[in-house]
């Protein structure tokens, strides 16, 4: 099979018939084999009904529902693990993302070998309140990943079938999915300028605090990557350096109150020095952290997933 079509939706029962007939007949002129997995997020609407009324009419539909309402992230993870196409795109449902890109994003895969094409909606349809804190984050995600895309939660996006099975989204990940990719070893990473449409039905499911959210997920993910699998490496190096800074302090501290016995005067007290409050609370911070990194490395020896490497190939 040549395209798997994943579209996660919540509540899009308006979007859904015309979303399906815009794929078939995209799909029709390029002659591709495919399939269309909607995956209902717990929608409260009649999305599920209508999937099942797609399905009927087209064996190339098939269908996901969950119980109650998970998220974007799990929806795309069962998504992934059902899809058989050769090149995955997934694309939101509520027509904001022209299914006439697929043939363009397909060829990028197949014929220019990209591992991960993501959507670039650089002209949008959207209220400021939204295009600048996205602009924020998108730059702050290119900062810490390294990835450098300009629109990281476009939905739009391609990617070769290994990379969707080698890669674990959860929670809000979807954002970074191009992060995971190429924390899984997956770094021809590419990017097209797509078509952004009006929203035609319904308003959108996803407020502000997700950008509060974006950011730290992001710090979450950026921090996993660099030390999950060292954490002694971060906790320990700057539990050392607040004991040595303490430690300093401390010497100071003593030193000064050395000299002030040697000269006969007993009245200043070591507690009266910043130092002593410096050496003490550098001291403290600095066992704590080193602590915390050496629980660290016994969790991760203790990990199952402690050497689950990336094995591109073997002979």
């Amino acid at each position: 099979m040549d395209i798997s079509i994943v579209i996660p939706l919540y509540n899009e029962a308006e979007s859904l018939p015309e979303l399906h007939e815009w794929i078939i007949k995209t799909m029709s002129k390029e002659n591709y084999t495919y399939e269309i997995i909607f995956i209902s997020d717990g929608s409260t609407d009649n999305s599920w009904e209508i999937i099942e009324e797609l399905q009927k009419t087209s064996p190339n539909v098939r269908g996901i529902k969950f119980r109650r309402n998970y998220g974007k992230s799990p929806a795309l993870h069962c998504g992934f693990q059902r899809a058989l196409g050769k090149v995955v795109i997934t694309m939101d449902a509520d027509l904001q993302d022209s299914p006439e890109e697929i043939p363009a994003l397909f060829r990028m895969i197949t014929e220019e070998d990209y591992d991960l094409v993501s959507g670039w909606k650089k002209k949008r349809y959207d209220p400021i309140s939204k295009t600048l804190p996205t602009k924020l984050f998108n730059a702050t995600a290119r900062k810490f990943s390294g990835v450098h895309l300009h629109d990281f939660n476009c939905g739009l996006k391609a990617y070769k079938s290994i990379v969707v099975k080698n890669i674990e989204i959860y929670n809000d990940m979807h954002r970074y999915i191009p992060y995971l990719a190429k924390i899984a070893g997956f770094n021809k990473i590419g990017e097209k300028v797509v078509i952004h449409q009006a929203r035609k039905y319904g308003q959108t499911k996803f407020g502000l605090n997700r950008f509060v959210n974006g950011y730290l997920d992001l710090i979450t993910l950026w921090f996993a990557s660099q030390f999950g699998k060292k954490p002694m490496h971060f906790f320990g190096l700057l539990g050392s350096v607040m004991f040595l800074i303490g430690f300093v302090a401390l010497l100071y501290v003593l030193s000064m109150k050395l000299v002030s016995i040697l000269v006969g005067d007993l009245r200043p007290l070591v507690a009266n020095s910043p130092f002593f409050y410096i050496s003490l609370a550098g001291m403290i911070l600095g066992t704590q952290l080193f602590l915390a990194g050496f629980l660290g490395e016994l969790i991760s020896r203790n990990s199952p997933r402690r050497n689950n490497y990336q094995i591109e190939s073997e002979l």
